[in-house]
């Protein structure tokens, strides 16, 4: 079957057509598309600035080292300071391995500086453990890897002396969050799903989502073009999130509907500005037992420790927020 001649350049011919769109690209053409609407999302959003030091939140799947891959790029093309990728191992067993190694030998090819912290050494309890002492199924595994996974990042950014935390959040999980902070009700929440930088109270540091106007499909699509090595295995506890029906549920609705998606996040943009202008309902504190900046008495993180300890001790069966 003949392929189509690319939308852009007319010359090569398309590997990729883009529903939503209507465009049929060529691999050259493809790639530079992805790489061009990170760098207006960047420059839309006011993500970076000269002299400011990256650490890049590296997984090893799909969309982390596309990104890492990226923002080198836009580094070198600009000499920009220092990037450093940094990866947060939970602690699960036969997944995070692999994983590791091709983070390792990613960040050796690119030249890119890299940094390893665990849930161990942070919290005093990796992820499998966790999984065992939680008190209930009603304490979902993604609560209590989301809580500590943010933390450890920041952790790691700070002692690796970044200013500014980059996540390969994509559009799907912009608007994935989005509809969970709706179906909960958590007005505040939805205002930071807004991809604008805030900066953490705790340690000072901007948060920027460069990917956050990209599909998810494409980001899969871009890193095998270019050859980027990626664990394509599933975290074995990611079924029990909720994310996941909504992720079919939205690439069902765009299969039929071609760039729903798109209007859904332009939308998620709108309302998610003016909720971030409003006031915060509740006056930021200090944890009394970490002094990390908290909504509660004590952080998220130390209750979830707390939780977690108190169940394995003496079975008490209650859930965290």
């Amino acid at each position: 079957m003949p392929t189509r001649p690319c939308s852009k350049c007319h010359e090569g011919s398309s590997v990729y057509y883009r529903a939503y769109s209507g465009e049929s690209l060529c691999r050259k053409c493809f790639l530079i598309s992805i790489e061009e609407k990170a760098y207006k999302t960047i420059n839309k959003f006011s993500m970076l600035k000269h002299d400011d030091k990256v650490a890049v939140a590296v997984s090893g799947g799909k969309d982390s080292l596309s990104l890492l891959y990226v923002l080198n790029n836009t580094f070198t093309r600009h000499d920009r300071s220092e990037l450093v990728a940094i990866t947060v191992d939970e602690g699960i067993k036969g997944y995070r391995n692999e994983s590791l190694e091709i983070v390792g030998r990613f960040c050796a090819d690119l030249k890119v500086k890299s940094k390893i912290v665990t849930y161990k050494e942070l919290f005093g309890i990796d992820m499998d453990s966790a999984m065992l002492q939680r008190p209930s199924k009603k304490t979902s595994s993604c609560s209590i890897c989301g809580t500590f996974r943010r933390r450890a990042i920041d952790l790691a950014a700070k002692s690796a002396g970044a200013n500014v935390i980059a996540t390969a959040h994509n559009l799907d999980d912009q608007l994935q969050t989005f509809i969970i902070n709706v179906l909960a009700g958590d007005v505040e929440r939805i205002g930071w799903t807004h991809p604008e930088p805030i900066n953490s109270s705790s340690y000072g540091l901007k948060k920027i989502k460069p990917f956050a106007e990209i599909y998810e499909q494409e980001i899969v699509f871009y890193a095998l073009q270019r050859g980027i090595p990626f664990q394509s295995e599933d975290c074995p506890y990611m079924y029990e999130s909720i994310r996941t029906e909504l992720r079919e549920f939205l690439n069902k609705l765009e299969k039929g509907r071609p760039g729903i998606k798109y209007n859904t996040y332009n939308s998620m943009l709108k309302i998610s500005k003016s909720l971030r202008l409003l006031p915060p309902s509740v006056q930021a504190k200090k944890c009394t037992i970490c002094n990390n900046t908290s909504s509660r008495e004590n952080c998220s993180v130390c209750k979830t420790i707390a939780v977690l300890t108190d169940a394995d001790k003496n079975g008490i069966n209650h859930t965290i927020e």
